[in-house]
């Protein structure tokens, strides 16, 4: 990061506001990242070596700090999040597939421990309804279900898996809805409502239609359009 600094100073032109900007800088090797936020004004610098596509401003008050330097071992939960997602296996995953009215409708539900006590939940669907509408972006709501009978048409599956009896949206079983454009999903969340053992043997359900958070007991989502149960990986 020092090293960085000293070429602060060449290819530089007045700026008269001031600004909070968020630098990226490589530590050590390129998996590991600082993230610094100051309170900096006037001056921009267009280039930095070993940083690409940066604009940073000069004069930089390191004593004002607004933000945090996070080193090697203060990491960010999302930064250990990411790095989990690209070279961990999951300790639990659902296959989902779609009724018969949803053939082409498949994909993998994958469930994560953390060393923050929650859960990391990575879904990726494919063939969700609007596939075949050029551009389409539509939401489906997606919901962890009592029961991991995924048979027939889903009609075992049971309610929102939902321990406290909580009203809905906050069932632990009411999840993030997916956000599937032109049949396709991808989604990756936290989430503290459960543990991964607690939900080992129940299913992940998806429905046809977007979850409203309010309506009473499952948001008027629709129709199960796709499930599968949750398991443990080997």
């Amino acid at each position: 990061l020092n090293h960085a600094f000293r070429y602060i100073g060449s290819g530089v032109r007045n700026n008269t506001k001031s600004h909070f900007l968020l630098i990226s800088a490589l530590l050590s090797g390129p998996e590991r990242w600082a993230l610094i936020t100051y309170k900096i004004s006037n001056i921009t610098i267009l280039h930095l070596p070993e940083i690409c596509i940066l604009k940073i401003y000069k004069h930089i008050i390191i004593q004002k700090a607004t933000g945090i330097l996070m080193y090697n071992n203060q990491t960010t939960p999302g930064i250990l999040f990411s790095e989990l997602l690209s070279r961990g296996r999951p300790d639990a995953a659902a296959w989902v597939v779609g009724n018969i009215d949803n053939p082409r409708l498949s994909g993998l539900v994958k469930f994560y421990r953390t060393d923050y006590g929650g859960v990391l939940i990575e879904a990726e669907i494919f063939g969700l309804p609007n596939i075949q509408t050029e551009g389409s972006s539509d939401f489906y709501a997606l919901h962890i279900h009592e029961y991991g009978d995924c048979s027939g048409s889903f009609q075992n599956t049971g309610s929102h898996y939902n321990p406290d009896k909580a009203p809905h949206p906050d069932h632990a079983g009411d999840l993030l809805p997916l956000l599937g454009s032109q049949g396709y999903a991808w989604s990756a969340f936290y989430d503290k409502r459960f543990t991964l053992d607690e939900i080992i043997g129940k299913s992940v359900v998806i429905h046809s239609g977007r979850d409203d958070f309010s309506t009473q007991p499952a948001g008027d989502s629709g129709t199960k359009i796709g499930c599968g149960e949750i398991r443990r990986t080997l």
